[in-house]
């Protein structure tokens, strides 16, 4: 059985994820079978796992840090925010429920079991498992039916590091303010701390960093710098999404409240001839776009409506107009047609919208929901791709006779999404097509990005094996793999 270790952060964002990954590759890099693992994960950029499911896309980036499939059992518990006060509840990967606060803070005694089952399925092929919380162990008020932070490090009896955040100040206080308010037993559970994101001279820092180990009485592990890199990998939390790139084709996707799966862009924010605006609420949408992506959406009708709100339907027809390209991916594409209908409430209050017109499609929301990871090729050019699919309703109409994709299906291939006669406006049901170099270098040829032979998977691979030598530096990893304790 597997040895394990929890990182923990003193609050959101610290970094968590991004160290996780980095130990992933370090530890794999020193031939050990390493696995990630989030017990619950919150979070609308999902992935596809290899058994069907789907998972947070963190856990995914690291399993392709331990150079492993992803699987359902490396965050068995997904929450889906619907609504403010909503969220659908995905367990084991496939969809549970959706719940408001109150009734998913009641379902611990459910939810527990599975988790504990997910990660003793986990550490029996592998030889470490780097798990990771979820917010911060310091919200005392949720620890009665906390299943992320300390309720799982305590039940399952693995050690954790705490991870602060330098960067927005005040580590100091993070860290220490984490022991003081946890009770004695969460306290004694974190064997050990690190300080992330440091900017400057650590020298000057060494006093703090021994200010921490006497107030806390924990053992100082690392001071990890600022990873510059960091921005390459593909991110999960929303409050992170960057436009970028210096390229003379100009990409917009408009950030709509319930965006999901929104590193789908990625790949073009680091193609060398994309210029990639991720663009804001109250921001118009600038006319000398050459191509609009309407992204995914855990709220298709919902965004829809927020679309309108700030003007971006008027942009987005009158860049048609001007003969611009649309693309639409899952959420986006439905918004393309000419309506969408939710007959059963599955994604808020039962009802029918009009869509934008740009396609002659029709979306019908149903209960079953459709996951996986797909092989496909380009209808236009045989262009291979690999890619998931994560999404509810059925697409219908005269243009998905025009497919954007062939997906092969049991030794044969089926159709996905649809193209207008000049085109120009395609949707698709298919996330990380860009992700695929001959499909996005043929896609953006034909709309005049100039040649590139970027490879965006070389890449990714190259900034994790940096991120493994960083951390490597910084993080006292024969500590690290001291304080692992075997899986019970």
């Amino acid at each position: 059985m597997a040895r394990a270790i929890m990182i923990q952060g003193t609050g959101s964002s610290v970094g968590k994820s991004l160290i996780v990954a980095g130990l992933c590759r370090a530890f794999a890099a020193n031939g050990l079978a390493v696995r990630p693992f989030k017990p619950q994960n919150m979070s609308n950029n999902a992935a596809a796992a290899d058994d069907g499911g789907e998972i947070g896309r963190a856990q995914a980036m690291q399993a392709m840090a331990c150079r492993v499939d992803p699987v359902t059992d490396m965050n068995p518990v997904l929450l889906k925010p619907e609504t403010d006060q909503k969220a659908q509840i995905i367990l084991n990967g496939r969809r549970l429920c959706s719940a408001g606060a109150r009734e998913y803070r009641d379902m611990r005694h459910r939810l527990l079991p599975a988790v504990l089952e997910s990660l003793r399925r986990l550490a029996a092929d592998a030889d470490l498992v780097i798990v990771e919380g979820a917010g911060s162990p310091a919200e005392i008020n949720l620890r009665k039916n906390d299943i992320a932070n300390m309720g799982f490090a305590r039940t399952s009896e693995i050690p954790v590091i705490l991870l602060g955040d330098i960067d927005r100040g005040g580590v100091i206080a993070q860290i220490a303010g984490t022991k003081l308010v946890l009770g004695s037993g969460d306290a004694a559970a974190i064997k050990g701390f690190a300080v992330n994101k440091f900017r400057g001279d650590k020298s000057l820092f060494e006093d703090g960093y021994r200010q921490i180990e006497k107030l806390t009485g924990w053992r100082g592990l690392g001071i990890v710098p600022w990873f510059g890199e960091a921005g390459s990998l593909p991110s999960e939390d929303a409050l992170e999404i960057e436009s970028g790139g210096e390229g003379p084709l100009k990409v917009v996707c408009p950030v709509l409240p319930r965006i999901a799966n929104f590193d789908d862009l990625d790949p073009l924010r680091l193609e060398p001839g994309v210029s990639l605006q991720m663009l804001r609420a109250g921001a118009p949408i600038p006319g000398d776009a050459g191509l609009v992506v309407l992204p995914g959406s855990k709220s298709t009708r919902s965004d829809l409506a927020d679309l309108r709100r700030q003007g971006w339907d008027i942009d987005i027809l009158a860049h048609a107009r001007r003969g611009g390209h649309v693309l639409g991916i899952c959420g986006g594409f439905q918004m393309l047609g000419r309506e969408i209908s939710d007959p059963g409430g599955i994604e808020g209050a039962p009802g029918t919208d009009a869509g934008l017109s740009l396609l002659d499609v029709a979306t019908i929301m149903d209960p079953e929901k459709k996951v996986g990871r797909v092989r496909a090729k380009c209808s236009a050019t045989s262009a291979r791709m690999e890619a998931y699919e994560i999404h509810i309703g059925r697409t219908t109409g005269p243009d998905c006779e025009r497919p954007l994709a062939l997906v092969e299906d049991s030794g044969s291939y089926r159709p996905d999404g649809a193209m207008s006669a000049s085109e120009r406006i395609a949707g698709t049901y298919l996330h990380g097509l860009f992700a695929s170099d001959q499909y996005r270098r043929e896609f953006l040829a034909r709309i005049g990005a100039p040649a590139s032979n970027f490879a965006y998977g070389a890449r990714i691979d190259a900034v994790l094996n940096a991120l493994a030598k960083h951390v490597s530096e910084h993080l006292n990893l024969e500590a690290v793999f001291e304080l692992s304790q075997k899986v019970r």
